[in-house]
């Protein structure tokens, strides 16, 4: 965890600016810390990205166009220097993942403590408002927060307090329909993304969501169940694909949604006790999310499975994403399995 002058820090940077830009990473942890940031200010402009877990150059352009007076990053990993050393205005960088050494940002990571809990967390002992949608980062992240139990006895019927482990809030709860939801709303053209996010912004409660109580939360449910469908589909082709005693591994191409990540996390929640990879070939490259409980570190497994490899990867220890030319993507999964 940060300190509390850590998050008087960030409250005075976002009391203090009226047009704020938002950079966040396209999961629930990214969109949640987003959300919380934005509906505390009610000003600014939110940009997700989806393309790589670096935030890249090609941005610049996004921040001379919208010209803001401050900019805040959340939930990514890495950010380009050249993107550091464009932007002219101060840079808010928070986050939980590896630390990076960097000059040029105020850079807020929980890692620097300890573990490091999700970046919605962060953002949630700064603005101390929406709940939920702090409950929601956290445990889409597979992390329940010290103030799980406060979500618990305001809404029992979306997560028992008899929960204690995340990955059953996430797939065996209300509080988990939920959040998938709000994974789900990220897939796709980024103009439909943002048209869901924008209306985020505005729901006031969780089951005007879960209930499709308002036009608007039934505008983004009927995306939801588009997305479904398709992540349905891919499921049940994973659930059949090719097992080994240590591994799931499943591939598929762009034709389909990206949805990697996603399928990642359930095919680990029904076999815990396997590395799990998930790949998704586009553009000569092999997309990648990889999973694995506590009984084996992917992150040090993918460290070693790069060698030699053209490609590149990051992440949690048991969570990380990585992206491998494609014709190197054979000799990666053998260097995982001989690590294994």
């Amino acid at each position: 965890m940060l300190t509390e002058k850590n998050y008087n820090e960030i409250k005075e940077e976002l009391d203090n600016c009226k047009r704020p830009l938002f950079f966040f990473d396209d999961d629930p942890d990214g969109l949640c810390s987003f959300l919380l940031l934005y509906r505390y200010k009610r000003e600014g402009k939110g940009v997700v990205i989806k393309t790589s877990p670096e935030l890249k150059p090609v941005f610049i352009k996004t921040v001379e166009n919208y010209n803001p007076d401050k900019v805040f990053i959340v939930d990514k990993p890495m950010v380009s220097p050249d993107f550091i050393d464009a932007v002219k205005v101060p840079i808010i960088w928070i986050d939980h993942h590896d630390i990076i050494e960097n000059s040029g940002t105020k850079y807020f990571n929980s890692r620097k403590d300890g573990f490091g809990e999700p970046a919605s967390c962060i953002c949630y002992r700064v603005v101390k408002q929406d709940l939920w949608i702090a409950a929601c980062g956290a445990v889409g992240d597979w992390y329940l927060p010290d103030f799980i139990k406060e979500f618990s006895k305001e809404y029992p019927d979306l997560l028992s307090p008899e929960i204690k482990k995340p990955e059953k809030a996430l797939y065996e709860t209300k509080l988990g329909e939920l959040i998938k939801i709000l994974s789900f709303i990220l897939k796709g053209k980024t103009s439909d993304v943002l048209s869901c996010v924008k209306i985020l912004t505005r729901i006031k409660k969780p089951y005007e969501l879960l209930n499709e109580e308002t036009a608007q939360a039934k505008f983004i449910i009927k995306r939801f169940k588009k997305v479904k469908e398709e992540y349905d589909s891919l499921l049940d082709e994973a659930l059949k694909h090719s097992r080994t005693d240590k591994m799931i591994i499943f591939t598929y191409s762009d034709k389909r949604m990206s949805l990697t990540g996603d399928l990642a996390n359930e095919l680990l929640y029904r076999f815990p006790k396997k590395l799990i990879l998930v790949a998704r070939e586009k553009s000569g490259e092999m997309k990648c999310s990889l999973r694995s409980s506590g009984h084996v570190s992917v992150s040090e497994i993918l460290k070693k499975a790069l060698e030699g490899i053209d490609g590149y990867g990051s992440g949690h220890e048991h969570a990380c994403g990585a992206c491998i030319k494609k014709e190197d993507f054979e000799k990666f999964v053998e260097n995982i399995k001989k690590e294994l």
